[in-house]
Protein backbone atom coordinates (compact mmCIF):
# COMPACT_ATOMS: atom_id res chain seq x y z
CA UNK A 1 0.00 0.00 0.00
CA UNK A 2 0.84 3.77 -0.56
CA UNK A 3 2.65 4.83 2.69
CA UNK A 4 0.52 7.81 4.66
CA UNK A 5 2.71 10.66 5.89
CA UNK A 6 2.93 10.97 9.79
CA UNK A 7 2.06 14.41 9.97
CA UNK A 8 -1.41 13.55 8.23
CA UNK A 9 -2.25 10.33 10.65
CA UNK A 10 -1.21 12.58 13.79
CA UNK A 11 -3.44 15.59 12.84
CA UNK A 12 -5.96 13.05 12.29
CA UNK A 13 -5.60 11.20 16.00
CA UNK A 14 -5.30 14.69 17.32
CA UNK A 15 -8.76 16.01 16.30
CA UNK A 16 -10.29 12.29 16.26
CA UNK A 17 -9.13 11.49 20.18
CA UNK A 18 -10.12 14.63 21.24
CA UNK A 19 -6.65 15.61 22.82
CA UNK A 20 -8.29 19.13 23.95
CA UNK A 21 -10.38 17.79 26.41
CA UNK A 22 -7.95 16.97 28.77
CA UNK A 23 -5.62 19.60 28.90
CA UNK A 24 -3.68 19.20 32.67
CA UNK A 25 -3.49 15.58 31.80
CA UNK A 26 -0.29 15.04 33.12
CA UNK A 27 0.60 13.09 30.27
CA UNK A 28 1.98 14.59 27.09
CA UNK A 29 -0.43 13.07 24.91
CA UNK A 30 0.02 13.43 20.95
CA UNK A 31 3.75 12.57 19.32
CA UNK A 32 6.08 12.27 21.56
CA UNK A 33 8.92 11.04 19.65
CA UNK A 34 9.14 11.78 16.07
CA UNK A 35 10.54 8.91 14.06
CA UNK A 36 10.05 8.58 10.12
CA UNK A 37 8.13 10.77 7.46
CA UNK A 38 6.22 8.20 6.09
CA UNK A 39 3.92 5.43 7.72
CA UNK A 40 3.34 1.56 6.45
CA UNK A 41 2.92 -0.17 9.62
CA UNK A 42 1.52 0.82 12.75
CA UNK A 43 1.93 -0.90 16.34
CA UNK A 44 -0.31 -0.46 19.12
CA UNK A 45 0.26 -0.91 22.65
CA UNK A 46 -0.80 -0.41 26.27
CA UNK A 47 2.63 0.43 27.55
CA UNK A 48 5.56 2.82 26.83
CA UNK A 49 8.77 0.57 27.66
CA UNK A 50 11.88 -1.19 26.07
CA UNK A 51 10.04 -4.79 25.18
CA UNK A 52 7.32 -2.97 23.04
CA UNK A 53 10.01 -0.50 21.55
CA UNK A 54 11.92 -3.80 20.26
CA UNK A 55 8.95 -5.48 19.18
CA UNK A 56 7.87 -2.68 17.33
CA UNK A 57 11.17 -2.70 15.54
CA UNK A 58 11.63 -6.44 14.96
CA UNK A 59 8.13 -6.00 13.11
CA UNK A 60 9.17 -3.15 10.66
CA UNK A 61 6.69 -0.49 12.64
CA UNK A 62 6.93 2.80 11.75
CA UNK A 63 4.62 4.72 14.27
CA UNK A 64 3.51 3.25 17.51
CA UNK A 65 0.50 4.09 19.03
CA UNK A 66 0.15 3.28 23.28
CA UNK A 67 -1.88 4.06 25.99
CA UNK A 68 1.02 5.09 28.89
CA UNK A 69 3.60 7.37 27.43
CA UNK A 70 7.14 8.07 27.95
CA UNK A 71 6.85 11.35 29.10
CA UNK A 72 4.98 12.55 32.35
CA UNK A 73 5.16 16.30 33.16
CA UNK A 74 8.10 16.99 31.25
CA UNK A 75 11.53 15.26 30.78
CA UNK A 76 14.63 16.63 33.07
CA UNK A 77 16.96 14.30 31.94
CA UNK A 78 17.92 11.70 29.24
CA UNK A 79 19.76 9.02 31.15
CA UNK A 80 19.97 5.31 32.40
CA UNK A 81 16.07 3.70 31.22
CA UNK A 82 15.19 7.02 29.69
CA UNK A 83 18.01 7.24 27.43
CA UNK A 84 17.59 3.46 26.54
CA UNK A 85 14.11 3.51 25.65
CA UNK A 86 14.54 6.71 23.08
CA UNK A 87 17.63 5.30 21.49
CA UNK A 88 15.76 2.07 20.52
CA UNK A 89 12.95 4.26 19.07
CA UNK A 90 15.16 6.62 17.41
CA UNK A 91 17.64 3.48 16.27
CA UNK A 92 14.68 2.36 14.28
CA UNK A 93 13.07 6.18 13.13
CA UNK A 94 9.95 4.72 15.23
CA UNK A 95 7.24 7.22 15.84
CA UNK A 96 5.39 7.42 19.10
CA UNK A 97 2.37 8.62 20.34
CA UNK A 98 0.65 8.57 23.39
CA UNK A 99 -2.64 9.09 24.36
CA UNK A 100 -3.90 8.79 28.22
CA UNK A 101 -6.89 10.26 29.62
CA UNK A 102 -8.36 11.16 26.57
CA UNK A 103 -8.91 7.19 25.74
CA UNK A 104 -9.92 6.49 28.97
CA UNK A 105 -12.58 8.95 28.39
CA UNK A 106 -13.49 8.79 25.32
CA UNK A 107 -17.21 8.13 23.74
CA UNK A 108 -16.60 6.10 20.93
CA UNK A 109 -13.06 4.73 21.65
CA UNK A 110 -11.66 4.71 25.28
CA UNK A 111 -11.17 1.93 27.57
CA UNK A 112 -14.41 2.39 29.22
CA UNK A 113 -17.24 2.67 26.90
CA UNK A 114 -15.49 -0.72 25.27
CA UNK A 115 -15.25 -2.21 29.03
CA UNK A 116 -19.48 -1.73 28.96
CA UNK A 117 -20.12 -3.02 26.05
CA UNK A 118 -17.79 -6.53 26.27
CA UNK A 119 -19.72 -6.42 29.57
CA UNK A 120 -23.11 -5.94 28.05
CA UNK A 121 -24.19 -3.65 29.97
CA UNK A 122 -26.54 -0.67 29.11
CA UNK A 123 -25.07 2.52 29.33
CA UNK A 124 -26.97 4.67 31.98
CA UNK A 125 -24.56 7.97 32.53
CA UNK A 126 -21.03 9.03 33.21
CA UNK A 127 -18.94 8.26 35.93
CA UNK A 128 -16.29 8.80 37.84
CA UNK A 129 -15.21 12.56 38.08
CA UNK A 130 -11.51 12.89 37.58
CA UNK A 131 -9.54 16.10 37.16
CA UNK A 132 -13.02 17.63 36.85
CA UNK A 133 -14.44 15.32 34.43
CA UNK A 134 -16.27 11.86 34.54
CA UNK A 135 -14.01 10.04 32.72
CA UNK A 136 -15.99 6.51 33.45
CA UNK A 137 -19.71 5.25 32.86
CA UNK A 138 -21.94 3.45 34.71
CA UNK A 139 -24.15 1.03 32.94
CA UNK A 140 -26.86 -1.69 34.15
CA UNK A 141 -27.47 -5.54 33.40
CA UNK A 142 -30.81 -7.01 31.82
CA UNK A 143 -30.84 -8.98 35.13
CA UNK A 144 -29.56 -9.14 38.97
CA UNK A 145 -26.46 -11.24 38.84
CA UNK A 146 -24.32 -12.74 41.99
CA UNK A 147 -20.98 -11.59 41.91
CA UNK A 148 -19.23 -14.45 41.33
CA UNK A 149 -20.78 -14.60 38.02
CA UNK A 150 -20.41 -11.14 36.92
CA UNK A 151 -16.55 -11.50 38.07
CA UNK A 152 -16.65 -14.63 35.75
CA UNK A 153 -17.82 -12.98 33.02
CA UNK A 154 -15.03 -9.75 33.17
CA UNK A 155 -12.10 -12.40 33.21
CA UNK A 156 -14.06 -14.56 30.65
CA UNK A 157 -14.01 -11.07 28.30
CA UNK A 158 -10.95 -9.52 29.46
CA UNK A 159 -8.56 -12.77 29.80
CA UNK A 160 -7.71 -11.93 33.65
CA UNK A 161 -7.91 -12.87 36.57
CA UNK A 162 -10.19 -10.51 38.92
CA UNK A 163 -9.38 -9.83 42.94
CA UNK A 164 -13.26 -9.72 44.24
CA UNK A 165 -14.35 -8.36 47.67
CA UNK A 166 -17.73 -8.25 48.22
CA UNK A 167 -20.28 -7.39 50.72
CA UNK A 168 -23.60 -9.12 49.94
CA UNK A 169 -24.79 -7.45 47.56
CA UNK A 170 -25.93 -8.58 44.07
CA UNK A 171 -25.15 -7.11 40.82
CA UNK A 172 -27.11 -4.92 38.53
CA UNK A 173 -25.57 -0.85 38.46
CA UNK A 174 -22.35 -1.00 37.66
CA UNK A 175 -19.69 1.90 37.89
CA UNK A 176 -16.44 1.48 35.48
CA UNK A 177 -13.11 3.20 35.75
CA UNK A 178 -10.22 1.42 33.81
CA UNK A 179 -7.22 1.36 35.57
CA UNK A 180 -6.46 3.02 39.13
CA UNK A 181 -9.80 4.18 39.12
CA UNK A 182 -10.98 3.41 42.90
CA UNK A 183 -11.48 6.98 43.82
CA UNK A 184 -14.67 6.82 41.84
CA UNK A 185 -16.00 4.70 44.90
CA UNK A 186 -17.35 8.12 45.88
CA UNK A 187 -19.56 8.60 43.22
CA UNK A 188 -20.95 5.29 43.48
CA UNK A 189 -22.64 5.90 46.46
CA UNK A 190 -24.59 8.98 44.94
CA UNK A 191 -25.95 6.79 41.92
CA UNK A 192 -26.86 3.73 43.80
CA UNK A 193 -24.33 1.75 42.57
CA UNK A 194 -23.79 -1.74 43.69
CA UNK A 195 -20.27 -3.07 41.92
CA UNK A 196 -17.41 -1.16 41.03
CA UNK A 197 -15.09 -2.41 38.37
CA UNK A 198 -12.04 -0.96 37.90
CA UNK A 199 -7.94 -2.04 37.44
CA UNK A 200 -5.58 -1.82 40.36
CA UNK A 201 -6.60 -2.90 43.74
CA UNK A 202 -6.52 -0.61 46.56
CA UNK A 203 -6.22 -0.60 50.67
CA UNK A 204 -8.21 2.54 50.56
CA UNK A 205 -11.09 1.27 48.60
CA UNK A 206 -12.27 -1.59 51.35
CA UNK A 207 -13.26 -0.02 54.27
CA UNK A 208 -15.02 2.90 51.65
CA UNK A 209 -16.68 -0.44 50.00
CA UNK A 210 -17.31 -1.54 53.02
CA UNK A 211 -19.01 0.98 54.76
CA UNK A 212 -21.02 1.71 51.72
CA UNK A 213 -21.89 -1.89 50.68
CA UNK A 214 -20.33 -1.35 47.10
CA UNK A 215 -18.76 -4.89 45.84
CA UNK A 216 -15.47 -3.83 44.39
CA UNK A 217 -14.23 -6.26 41.06
CA UNK A 218 -10.14 -5.05 40.26
CA UNK A 219 -9.56 -6.81 36.96
CA UNK A 220 -6.29 -5.48 36.37
CA UNK A 221 -4.48 -2.34 35.30
CA UNK A 222 -3.39 -3.57 31.79
CA UNK A 223 -6.36 -5.81 31.29
CA UNK A 224 -9.01 -3.10 31.96
CA UNK A 225 -6.55 -1.02 29.43
CA UNK A 226 -6.07 -2.85 26.36
CA UNK A 227 -9.30 -2.37 24.58
CA UNK A 228 -8.62 1.68 24.16
CA UNK A 229 -5.72 1.30 22.09
CA UNK A 230 -7.40 -1.99 19.93
CA UNK A 231 -10.13 0.50 19.10
CA UNK A 232 -7.53 2.89 17.85
CA UNK A 233 -6.02 0.06 15.76
CA UNK A 234 -9.23 -0.89 14.50
CA UNK A 235 -9.95 2.91 13.07
CA UNK A 236 -6.82 3.36 11.26
CA UNK A 237 -7.14 0.05 9.42
CA UNK A 238 -10.99 1.35 8.63
CA UNK A 239 -9.66 4.71 7.53
CA UNK A 240 -6.72 4.31 6.17
CA UNK A 241 -6.23 0.50 5.73
CA UNK A 242 -3.08 0.69 7.67
CA UNK A 243 -1.87 -2.64 8.91
CA UNK A 244 -1.91 -1.93 12.97
CA UNK A 245 -0.72 -5.16 14.89
CA UNK A 246 -1.01 -5.29 19.05
CA UNK A 247 2.15 -5.53 21.01
CA UNK A 248 0.65 -7.68 24.08
CA UNK A 249 3.10 -7.30 27.53
CA UNK A 250 0.83 -7.67 30.13
CA UNK A 251 1.92 -7.06 34.08
CA UNK A 252 -0.52 -9.28 35.48
CA UNK A 253 -1.18 -6.03 37.72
Amino acid sequence: MKPLSLTKIIAFLDRELKLSEFPGDESANGLQVEGKASIRKVGIAVDACDYVFHKAAERGMDLLIVHHGLIWGGIRSIRGVMKKRIKTLLDADISLYACHLPLDWHPAYGNNIRLLKVLSLRKMGAFGEYHGKKIGYWGRLANDLPLKEFSMRVERALDTKATVIGFGRKVKNIGIVSGGGWSAIYDAEKLGIDTLLVGERSHSAFTLAEEMRVNLVFAGHYATETLGVRAVGDLLRKKFGLPAEFIDHPTGL
